[in-house]
């Protein structure tokens, strides 16, 4: 049973690491989400300019409880130890885009990885290729220098585009997940993908709509 108590941050900074450089470390992962945001934000408003409006609807950022790091260093039988954490949790920092229409996501996605400071590690794309239980969103780990005292380090942080409707989905599938206890899971499974596959057909109605309405108003020019 005491392993399945609930330690306190102090207790979960220790097993990691019993030096105080966590907090040098965890100090660059806030950076890097800073650095990554500001980015997503000059693109943002550029891309404005030719629509008079924002293609991203929102942005959510997170930073890994040291909780969330343990159980996850547990789960994969990672080594308990900072060095271990840093090469192993590549999501630790998160940045999560909100767009309005499927065709912004792969232009910011494109704009934001052609940059000379950003290295793609890892691109999972979950819109064209979605999960069997209806999941759609664009998955990137990426590596942005990070300018401290002693030079520059290369930090990971993980962004996920997202349509309005599939940040909706995939929220309430999460709350909704944790119900393994009721009854009929199977079959609310299927209805929940039925939903998910309702709504990409919204989205990809939507930018067809946006696309007839931009025609129109350049056949009036």
């Amino acid at each position: 049973m005491a392993e399945n108590r609930v330690l306190n941050v102090e207790e979960v900074m220790e097993l990691l690491d019993k030096s105080e450089n966590y907090r040098l470390v965890f100090t660059e992962y806030r950076s890097a989400i800073m650095e990554i945001e500001t980015k997503l934000r000059v693109l943002d408003n550029e891309l404005s300019i030719d629509r008079d409006k924002n293609p991203i609807e929102a942005i959510h950022t997170r930073l890994k409880s040291p909780e969330s790091i343990l159980e996850k260093m547990r789960r994969k039988n990672y080594p308990k130890t900072l060095e271990s954490m840093r090469e192993n949790l590549l999501d630790i920092a998160g940045v999560r885009v909100i767009c309005d229409f499927i065709d912004d996501i792969y232009k910011l996605e494109r704009h934001l990885c052609s940059q000379s400071d950003i290295t793609v590690i890892r691109r999972k794309d979950y819109i064209r290729n979605p999960k069997p239980n209806g999941y759609r969103s664009l998955h990137l780990i990426v590596t942005v220098p990070i300018f401290l005292t002693d030079g520059p380090k290369e930090t990971p942080v993980e962004v996920q585009f997202r349509t309005m409707a599939m940040d909706f989905w995939a929220s309430l599938e999460h709350k909704l997940k944790y119900k393994k206890e009721i009854s009929g899971t199977t079959d609310i499974a299927d209805r929940l993908k039925e939903c998910a596959d309702r709504a990409f057909a919204l989205d990809e109605e939507m930018m067809q709509i946006r696309s007839d309405i931009d025609g129109m108003e350049c056949k009036k020019c």
